[in-house]
């Protein structure tokens, strides 16, 4: 299996953020709920990614994920610095922390070749 996460810097940022917004936060008893904004940024940093397995694609945001299977999937698409994944019902699935780049890893990491028509990478 091959993870793709985002960069270890936004725990460091969000650690930042939390002992900036803390002196905020206790100065009131009712601006404490600005804590949950680092908190929130900091669940979604750890847990935002996809999962790569042979048996298909696993996406994960801050509260969910959705599993794709290998055969549910079109191509990619790369649009900028992100990649979606296309469904054949037309739909397009962002895969976080995924770029363009990574695309050949993803691909390989289901065991399957990456070329042809089946599998399109344009920008």
């Amino acid at each position: 299996m091959v993870r793709f996460r985002y960069s270890g810097a936004i725990l460091i940022a969000v650690v930042f953020a939390l002992f900036g917004a803390l002196p905020l936060a206790l100065s009131k008893w009712w601006l404490t709920p600005v804590l949950l904004v680092p908190a929130a940024i900091g669940l979604w940093g750890i847990r935002a990614g996809v999962d790569a397995a042979p048996e298909g694609l696993t996406v994960r945001s801050a509260v969910g994920s959705r599993r794709f299977d290998w055969s549910e999937i079109d191509g990619f698409e790369a649009v900028g610095r992100r990649v979606t994944a296309l469904l054949p019902s037309g739909a397009a699935v962002p895969l976080p922390a995924v770029r363009p780049t990574d695309v050949p890893r993803l691909v390989a990491a289901g065991g399957h070749p990456l070329g042809g028509d089946a599998d399109t990478l344009g920008s």
